[in-house]
C-alpha cells in the first residue's frame, strides 16, 4: 500500500474564487465545442440549403439578399466527408476531454491541474495573435485578451505557491 499523499490545502477564498472562475471558463468552451459538435453531426445528409433557409427564416434574415453568404457555406458543407468528420470528431473529442479534465482539476484548486491551464493557454496565444493580426475583430481580440489572462494569472499562481514552498524550507 502507497501512502495516500494529501494534496494541498488551499485556505485562500481568491485563490478558490479565481481558479473557480477559470474553471468554469474551461467548462464553457468544453461544453460549446460540444454542441458545436452535435450540430455538425445532426445536419450530416441533410439538406443543408432546407437546414439554411429555415434558419435564416426563424431569425428574420433574408436569404436571398446574402445570397453568397450562404452559397459559401453550403459550398463548405458539402466538401465535408464522413472521413474528414470523423478526423474533426476525434479532435473535438480530444479538445473536450482536456478542457473538462482542467476544469475539474481547476475546481478543486490543484497545482496540475493550474499548470495545464497555463500550458494549454500559452499554446494557443501564437495563433490566436496570428488570427487576429490577419482578421481583426473585437471578438478575436476579447478571445486573445482572455486567454493571456488565464495564463499569466496561472503563472502567478504557480510561482507564488514555489515562493511559499522555498521559503517554507528555508525557515524550518
Amino acid at each position: 500500500m502507497h501512502p495516500r499523499i494529501p494534496h494541498p490545502r488551499v485556505d485562500d477564498p481568491e485563490h478558490i474564487k479565481g481558479v473557480r472562475t477559470v474553471a468554469t471558463v474551461e467548462f464553457t468552451k468544453g461544453i460549446l465545442v460540444v454542441l458545436a459538435g452535435l450540430g455538425l453531426f445532426s445536419m450530416r445528409h441533410k439538406d443543408i440549403w432546407g437546414v439554411t433557409e429555415s434558419f435564416l427564416e426563424f431569425l428574420h434574415v433574408n436569404a436571398h439578399h446574402h445570397q453568397h453568404f450562404f452559397g459559401i457555406f453550403i459550398a463548405l458543407m458539402h466538401r465535408v466527408s464522413d472521413v474528414r468528420l470523423w478526423k474533426i470528431a476525434t479532435v473535438a473529442a480530444i479538445y473536450v476531454t482536456l478542457r473538462f479534465v482542467e476544469a475539474y482539476g481547476l475546481w478543486y484548486a490543484r497545482p496540475w491541474a493550474e499548470w495545464l491551464a497555463f500550458a494549454s493557454g500559452a499554446i494557443y496565444i501564437p495563433f490566436e495573435a496570428a488570427d487576429l493580426l490577419r482578421h481583426p475583430t473585437w471578438f478575436r481580440l476579447l478571445i486573445i485578451v482572455v486567454n493571456v489572462g488565464i495564463v499569466l494569472y496561472m503563472l502567478m499562481l504557480r510561482l507564488e505557491a514555489a515562493k511559499k514552498r522555498h521559503a517554507g524550507r528555508a525557515h524550518p
